[in-house]
């Protein structure tokens, strides 16, 4: 697996385990959404300065997006989709 395989890899880790979606990521870190998928899916050669801004939001350190993924390891699942129910 490459760098950005194994960014995107872990990006998409962090961001399911946190509950957020691209869209929501990608507003809070102010980047393009597009740009959160692309990521996610190893096709981007990243910038430091929004590997800093996606850490941010996930309150997580950068480094932990370079963590080496385990070439047995299931791909992280997808957030439900739909919108969030309406709490009263």
């Amino acid at each position: 697996m490459d760098i950005r395989q194994t960014i995107g890899w872990n990006l998409r880790r962090l961001r399911v385990s946190r509950g957020l979606s691209q869209e929501r990521l990608a507003l809070e870190a102010n980047i393009d959404r597009s740009y959160v998928g692309r990521i996610e899916r190893g096709m981007e050669n990243v910038t430091v300065s929004a590997l800093e801004a996606l850490a941010r939001v996930m309150d997580v350190n950068v480094s932990e997006l370079f963590t080496e993924v385990d070439d047995k390891a299931s791909r992280p699942a997808p957030l439900r989709s739909g919108r969030k129910p309406r709490k009263l």
